[in-house]
């Protein structure tokens, strides 16, 4: 069983930045693919970063790329993601997800945090 739980959102002008961390418990970390996905009121969760195990290969949603980093510290169980040039359209409750392999499909991740809204006024 894991358990994770997000921290690190608030309210932040456009073009300002904010670090997301999800702290994980209860399983190998070191195994498990770790995943940010993001839901807009009124829209579906959609995809936004995702780390290998190692932290070797990094994957990102087309809207993110470039402004968003993930990594991850498995001395701490702990994954992030920097959002910098932050855009009115970030706006939306970020969660942490974890699996064992890579996947964009918000169906195949069995374990989430409870989300972290993040705010970004124009």
């Amino acid at each position: 069983q894991v358990q994770l739980v997000e921290s690190g959102g608030g309210l932040v002008q456009a073009g300002g930045s904010l670090r997301l961390s999800c702290a994980a418990s209860g399983s190998p970390f070191t195994m498990d693919v770790m995943a940010w996905f993001r839901q807009a009121p009124g829209k579906e969760r959609e995809f936004v970063a995702a780390i290998s195990w190692n932290g070797d290969s990094t994957y990102y949603g087309d809207s993110v790329k470039d402004r968003f980093t993930i990594s991850r510290d498995n001395v701490k169980n702990t994954v992030y993601l920097q959002m910098n040039r932050l855009r009115p359209e970030d706006t939306a409750v970020y969660y942490c997800a974890a699996r064992p392999l890579l996947t964009y499909s918000v169906a195949e991740y069995g374990y989430w945090g409870q989300g972290t809204q993040v705010t970004v006024s124009s």
